[in-house]
């Protein structure tokens, strides 16, 4: 049988299911309403420099040198970044990059790969 049901905007789970008027993701127990799941999507969705909607675990690459406070070098255009952690505030990438360690970036520097 399949499902009809959007996939779950949190984490993208199959098994979403109606209760009353909402829909409801049995594995991150998140809850909307139909009505507002194109709406809320569209509108926290986290955009690369490209427009292309950027979701945890991605791979991207730096589009841009990027200088690093307190660091002696910088981040170089074409570096690669693995599994990223998507979160809010100014700089809505969390990440590790070899080198470098623990970093925050601004999507608007990146592109998914």
């Amino acid at each position: 049988m399949t499902n009809s049901l959007p996939l779950c905007p949190e984490c993208s789970s199959q098994y979403a299911y109606e209760y009353g008027n909402l829909l409801v993701c049995p594995e991150c127990a998140h809850e909307w309403t139909l009505d507002s799941d194109t709406a809320e999507t569209k509108e926290h969705a986290i955009m690369d420099s490209n427009g292309n909607a950027l979701k945890d675990g991605d791979s991207i690459i730096i589009i841009k040198d990027l200088k690093v406070k307190g660091a002696s070098s910088s981040l170089k255009i074409g570096t690669k970044v693995k599994n990223i952690r998507l979160v809010e505030g100014d700089h809505n990438i969390d990440c590790r990059i070899d080198g470098f360690g623990a970093m925050k970036l601004k999507s608007e520097f990146v592109k998914r790969i």
